[in-house]
């Protein structure tokens, strides 16, 4: 039974790691399109 448990809650533990990762990774490539857009507007503005 306690070993039931145990793998109860570790599946949760790696789902929350996968979503973690993933929210990561939706971050770092938001950051990007906003490190272009600012670099892109900051070239417009320079003329």
């Amino acid at each position: 039974m306690i070993e039931g448990l145990v793998e109860l809650f570790s599946k949760g533990t790696e789902r929350q790691a996968r979503d973690h990762e993933g929210e990561v990774r939706d971050l770092h490539a938001k950051i990007g399109e906003l490190i272009i857009e600012r670099d892109f507007l900051s070239r417009g503005s320079d003329r």
